[in-house]
């Protein structure tokens, strides 16, 4: 699994859609360099020491961030006002990226929960 099939993702989007989600890959790599680039359940995602912590992917009528984990948009209720959202994704408009701040959260409280030695 590697950025080439996220490419290859990306390469099947249309244009608005795509650069948005090429956008949110750019961002969520920038905050975890580290994190490798992968498929999960057919989307793009990122893997972090064997975790995965942050996918997207593209839908008929909307995008989805997915932080792969039920309790990280429930952990942020107020940062994701505003939004549609279920407990396993927030959805955003194909020509709206989401903003960095709302990553950078979303991923924090998502390592957080992955990496905490107490789980």
């Amino acid at each position: 699994m590697s950025k080439r099939e996220i490419d290859e993702y990306l390469g099947t989007l249309d244009g608005p859609g795509r650069a948005t989600l090429a956008d949110l890959r750019d961002t969520i790599a920038a905050i975890v360099p580290d994190a490798e680039q992968c498929i999960s359940y057919g989307m793009p995602a990122f893997r972090l020491r064997g975790e995965t912590i942050a996918g997207f992917a593209a839908f008929k009528s909307h995008l989805s961030y997915l932080p792969h984990s039920g309790s990280v948009i429930p952990q942020l209720e107020t940062e994701t006002e505003g939004y549609t959202k279920t407990k396993g994704s927030l959805h955003f408009s194909v020509d709206k990226p989401l903003p960095a701040k709302l990553v950078e959260k979303l991923l924090a409280v998502r390592m957080a929960e992955a990496f905490d030695p107490r789980q």
